[in-house]
């Protein structure tokens, strides 16, 4: 009885029951685990925050650009890169430079001998030339500027002198010229253009008597023109050099136009409006415009931009974030539009407003950015536009090249240069110290004082310390450029007594109102003086700092903890 009543309770484990209760089992643990994992799904996306793509370490970086990962973030606070950074440098262009052997001074002799005057025209050329203006565009004066210039710069190579013209008297020349560092590291060629003081001796024959400093031959400074026989350069390098970026020439900030109406109405065009990209740093704008970017090349479109940028509170001094800056403030907008096709979107919905009805254009509307630019590649409307709404992170530009897009969609890197501007100052700043100085990176800040993650940094970076540690990596008494985060260099004034330190903030007279750098951005900016914000600072200051001659980095150089804080060094390295 009492097994026949236990086996009656236990009905439901009889054999033919088993299965049934398997699969219950099964069906409870699987839709436990499901909402486990929407559970978890959700907190992920409410607390996600973007990483950032563009401040890496050199090697680093060089390794995430070239890989074939396109839309994996990694954190990196370090130093911001864009497309010249990682430009192959062409050694055949380099390599082609202007020795002295290869500037001649022609005679005077020579020059009265072959003009078939006689003996009272040369006498009369004679006294011209003893008493008159200098004639700047004499080949005697002009060889002589360039060796004069290629024996007082040392540290750099010419390649490629421009023709003379007359300075600001009649005893002074203006000279342009192309060159780089003999030790460059990047892929880009300077222009440079100084005026010469030219004295006469009694016997007529010519000295330069003195040179200007960096940019004050401002009547040789003229917009570059393809068809311009240059005065003096070696052959081969006008091809070889074609495509490398120049720094010092005369910026073109004019926005690209549509020429007529046809024109327009036989354009393809994308656009990219709304979204959490707004008012973020800037590398998270950077990475999200490269993929709206790279999306209109693989779809054949032209790109509309918006020019206008909201710049975050960490660049700017009242610590808000900032609308209204300028595209071309931070990037080189000229060579943006002569390798790629873009618009201003300003520009484009004017010509959209008086033509599309008329020519009856259409708008393809795209809201989901999982929709893939594949899937847009048939679409024949005159514009496809891409809607973010306003959940983040899903209304983030850079996810549509992610996913399956990323293996298709490649960011074009190589489009997006520098401002020029910028990179003249700091040209200006490595020319007074004339290319030959030594540059040390000392982070401090929130970083020496916080000493459970950084406990040495303090310390290391003190100045008996750095005395004793650059002791055996920079010799005495050169010229020592520091970038720091320090905001009193006094701090560092024990270092003179063995360098000769400098800082970004004695060089503030390329920015201040009477520079170039102010005249021509507050053009730009409709004649509204435009501030030099802390993302410009940055970005002059890593870019003196990279072309030091030797360059030492606070971490692995100067301290032995991790750039990202206590056991963080093998994750960094990985």
């Amino acid at each position: 009885m009492m097994g026949r009543n236990g086996l009656s309770r236990a009905g439901g484990f009889r054999p033919e029951n088993l299965g049934q209760n398997a699969l219950a089992l099964i069906g409870n643990v699987c839709f436990t685990f499901f909402v486990l994992m929407v559970l978890i799904f959700t907190i992920i996306a409410a607390t996600y925050e973007p990483e950032d793509p563009l401040f890496h370490p050199s090697t680093k970086m060089s390794n995430f650009l070239t890989s074939q990962s396109n839309a994996t973030f990694k954190p990196d606070s370090s130093v911001v890169k864009t497309g010249e950074d990682f430009m192959l440098p062409n050694q055949t262009a380099f390599n082609t430079f202007i020795n002295i052997s290869d500037v001649v001074i022609p005679t005077i002799v020579e020059e009265g001998i072959g003009n078939g005057n006689g003996a009272d025209g040369e006498a009369e050329e004679k006294s011209e030339r003893c008493d008159g203006p200098v004639d700047c565009r004499d080949p005697e004066v002009f060889h002589l500027l360039m060796k004069k210039a290629i024996e007082q710069f040392k540290d750099i190579h010419f390649y490629r002198f421009g023709k003379p013209v007359r300075g600001s008297n009649d005893t002074t020349c203006d000279m342009a010229w192309r060159f780089r560092p003999k030790e460059g590291k990047s892929a880009s060629f300077y222009k440079d253009y100084r005026r010469f003081t030219i004295a006469r001796s009694e016997n007529c024959t010519f000295s330069v008597a003195g040179i200007g400093d960096y940019h004050t031959g401002v009547n040789a400074r003229k917009r570059k023109n393809k068809h311009q026989k240059p005065g003096f350069e070696k052959k081969s390098t006008k091809e070889d050099s074609t495509l490398l970026p120049v720094v010092g020439e005369t910026v073109n900030d004019d926005l690209p136009v549509v020429e007529s109406e046809r024109s327009f109405s036989q354009g393809k065009y994308l656009i990219y409006n709304g979204g959490g990209d707004r008012c973020k740093n800037m590398n998270h704008y950077l990475w999200s415009f490269l993929c709206a970017l790279g999306e209109a090349q693989y779809l054949n479109r032209t790109l509309v931009m918006d020019l206008t940028i909201c710049l975050n509170s960490i660049y700017t001094s009242s610590n808000q974030d900032e609308e209204g800056k300028d595209f071309r403030f931070y990037f080189d907008f000229e060579h943006l539009t002569e390798a790629s096709s873009v618009l201003d979107q300003a520009q484009f919905w004017e010509d959209w407003g008086k033509w599309h009805k008329k020519d009856r254009l259409g708008l393809y509307l795209v809201e989901d950015h999982k929709v893939t630019p594949m899937k847009l590649a048939e679409v024949s409307d005159s514009v496809i536009m891409r809607k973010f709404g306003s959940v983040e992170p899903d209304n983030y530009w850079y996810r549509v090249c992610e996913g399956e897009t990323e293996s298709v969609i490649q960011r074009p890197w190589h489009l997006l240069w520098k401002s020029r501007r910028l990179m003249d100052i700091v040209s200006a700043i490595s020319s007074k110290l004339n290319w030959d100085y030594d540059s040390v990176h000392i982070e401090r800040g929130e970083k020496a004082r916080n000493k459970n993650l950084w406990p040495n940094l303090d310390a290391d970076t003190s100045p008996d310390a750095l005395l004793s540690t650059l002791g055996n990596k920079i010799e005495e008494g050169r010229q020592v450029y520091i970038a720091t985060n320090e905001p009193e260099t006094s701090f560092f004034d024990p270092l003179k007594d063995k360098y000769s330190t400098h800082f970004l903030d004695e060089y503030k007279d390329l920015w201040d109102e009477n520079s170039e750098w102010y005249s021509e951005t507050t053009k730009l900016y409709r004649g509204v003086p435009v501030e030099f914000d802390g993302y410009m600072r940055g970005s002059v200051d890593t870019e003196v700092f990279l072309r030091g001659k030797k360059q030492i980095e606070t971490f692995n150089d100067l301290t032995n903890d991790c750039k990202d804080g206590v056991n963080t060094c093998n994750a960094a390295a990985s």
